[in-house]
Parts: C-alpha cells; sequence; structure tokens
C-alpha cells in the first residue's frame, strides 16, 4: 500500500488517505481481503494523528470500500468486486434501452461520455 500526505496541499490529510486508499482498492491494487495497518500504525507511518488515519478508515467503511472485523483488524471488503458488477448491469440494461430506441452506438457512446463529464 502506497500512501503520501502533502502537509503542503489544500486537500485535508485524512481526505488524502481516504481518497489514496480508495483508488487503490477501485484500482484493483489492493485486493480484497488484504489486510489494512491499524490506525495507530498508519498514523506513525503517515506523521499525522490517530483521529485523522481513524477518520479516513471511518468513510472509507461507510463507503463499504473496507470493513473492521474486530481484533482481527481491517480488512478490503468485497464492495469494489460488487460495484463493478452493478456497473456492468446498468451497461448492459442502457445498452438494450439505446437499441430498442434505435440510437446508433457512436451516439449512444457519447452521451455516456456527456454524462460521466458532468
Amino acid at each position: 500500500m502506497r500512501i503520501g500526505v502533502d502537509p503542503d496541499s489544500d486537500v485535508p490529510p485524512f481526505e488524502q488517505v481516504r481518497s489514496s486508499i480508495a483508488e487503490q482498492i477501485t484500482a484493483g491494487e489492493l485486493a480484497v481481503g488484504t489486510k489494512l495497518p491499524t490506525v495507530r500504525a498508519l498514523a506513525s507511518d503517515l506523521g499525522i494523528a490517530a483521529n485523522t488515519a481513524a477518520k479516513a478508515y471511518r468513510e472509507l467503511e461507510q463507503a463499504g470500500l473496507i470493513e473492521t472485523r474486530g481484533r482481527a483488524g481491517t480488512f478490503v471488503s468485497d464492495a469494489g468486486d460488487q460495484a463493478a458488477a452493478r456497473a456492468a448491469e446498468a451497461a448492459a440494461t442502457y445498452a438494450q434501452i439505446t437499441q430498442a430506441l434505435g440510437i446508433p452506438k457512436s451516439e449512444a457512446l457519447a452521451i455516456v461520455q456527456a454524462a460521466l463529464k458532468a
């Protein structure tokens, strides 16, 4: 796991930690089941307060990206896999609808690209 905190950034440290871990999970760099460092260990490694690391973990847990298993520790959950499956289902439904409406592929893709930019 690679995380850096830039003390000169306008982005709060907890958000830097949260977004870095979230990006690594969604990119598959942190696999489902990967054990994460304890809050104190993470805080110590990054030179931040334990409450800052705890806030990042809380937000990741609320998003379903990580889960705490009591004394066993904190792990990457399978929410990323579920999110990808849900997105694939939505894409398949969208493709069926646009085909039924007679919308050409290029136009359907342009609609999706415009929606992703919004």
